[in-house]
């Protein structure tokens, strides 16, 4: 009994960390309208910035991996919230252009360390526990990221600006670290010595294969987060009222389908569920491309959050999983797909709506999530499941 009050207050408090996240991600995205005002720049520099933090960000897992290797992942998601809380915190002060630039790096270094390490927690508590959980943790991750947009949303019409909400989400990172670090997961996976080649432990494989569902999901969903309100306002010429609600359905479905995740996933099966959420991601997009209509866009945008929803907490438990040895190593090398989908995901989209338009780059998700089908064969190869993982080793202090 003292054993599962303990292993839920980790679980607690690493959801805890998830929500602190996605409050922040949220609230930075939303906030750079007034951030383009406030420091006068346009949006090719916000295109810029952004692409400096997904860099910064990439470095930042990496980060985490070397931090995790030596001290455990709890000091990697500790310092990288703390990084998190200074770059949210310095950006609502007014400075020059070139140290607002900066204060975005950084954070972005923090927004990669996080991302890695809290995959890494959700992994050791979901071992530790003995069943799948991953989900739920990062179905907090999306109701506080849309916990923030409803809060930015009220602030901006109250006159409070958008540094209240960019200012509660630094707080309220801080205060997880501060309340957290102790509950957070102390464990990380022994590393076994190995005969041989590390390049040959099969561990390469199960970052290709779980880093193409991530990269995948992440490209499917950058188009749908990027180009959803802009597809609807230019090309559907969509009501100001109805042009945010693509995103709200794809938003919605996301969390609905985390909720349901630990309990579906299980009963069916990885293999079918990873199949099953790629062709209905597909088919979303799909019905984007098919039918220039503002119901059917609405409604595939939904489609493809239920299916991005669930591949990414699994992608994330079968690559940990799969690598019990070396999940904080292998969960950081597979979070770096996350970077590269989100890049081409906006970038490409971007890049295709003057000659084709945004209707039908959308098919780029489409190929995207198809191409990825075959690689589902490969997770029978990651046999390992929760049941049979061991309890993670405790980190020495």
């Amino acid at each position: 009994m003292p054993h599962e009050k303990s292993a839920a207050r980790r679980a607690t408090w690493i959801g805890a960390g998830y929500a602190a996240q996605g409050f922040g991600y949220a609230a930075v995205v939303t906030a750079l309208p007034a951030f383009k005002d406030r420091q006068g720049i346009d949006d090719g520099f916000v295109s810029i910035i952004l692409l400096l933090v997904c860099v910064a960000a990439a470095g930042g897992s990496v980060i985490a991996d070397k931090v995790a290797a030596r001290w455990g992942s709890r000091f990697a998601l500790g310092g990288g919230l703390l990084a998190v809380a200074l770059g949210l915190g310095l950006t609502t002060f007014h400075t020059p252009t070139a140290l607002f630039t900066a204060i975005l790096i950084a954070y972005g270094v923090g927004l990669g360390a996080v991302d890695a390490s809290l995959s890494m927690q959700g992994v050791l508590v979901q071992a530790r526990i003995g069943r799948s959980v991953m989900s739920r943790l990062f179905a907090a991750y999306t109701a506080a990221a849309i916990l923030a947009a409803l809060l930015m949303s009220g602030f901006a019409a109250s006159g409070g600006g958008a540094a209240l909400a960019v200012g509660a989400a630094a707080l309220i990172a801080a205060l997880v670290v501060a309340g957290g670090f102790n509950s957070f997961e102390p464990g990380r996976t022994a590393m076994p010595d190995l005969a041989g080649d590390k390049r040959h432990d099969g561990t390469r494989h199960v970052v290709w294969v779980c880093g193409a569902f991530i990269f995948t999901a992440f490209l499917a969903d950058s188009a749908v987060s990027t180009w959803s309100s802009v597809y609807l306002d230019d090309s559907l010429s969509a009501s100001a009222a109805v042009v945010p609600l693509g995103y709200a359905a794809y938003q919605a479905a996301v969390l609905l389908s985390r909720l349901a995740g630990d309990h579906v996933v299980p009963r069916i099966g990885r293999i079918p569920s990873a199949a099953a959420c790629l062709l209905i991601c597909a088919a979303g997009c799909a019905a984007v491309v098919a039918v220039p209509s503002i119901p059917v866009a609405i409604a595939g945008f939904a489609l493809t959050g239920i299916g991005v929803g669930v591949l990414v907490p699994l992608a994330f438990s079968a690559a940990g999983e799969a690598a019990p040895g070396h999940s904080d190593e292998v969960i950081a090398r597979v979070n770096l797909f996350n970077y590269g989908g989100a890049l081409v995901g906006a970038v490409l989209l971007g890049a295709l709506s003057e000659p084709i338009g945004l209707r039908i780059a959308f098919l780029i998700p489409v190929l995207g999530l198809l191409a990825t089908i075959p690689v589902v064969r490969s997770l029978r190869r990651l046999t390992t499941t929760p049941a049979t993982m061991s309890p993670p080793a405790t980190a020495p202090r």
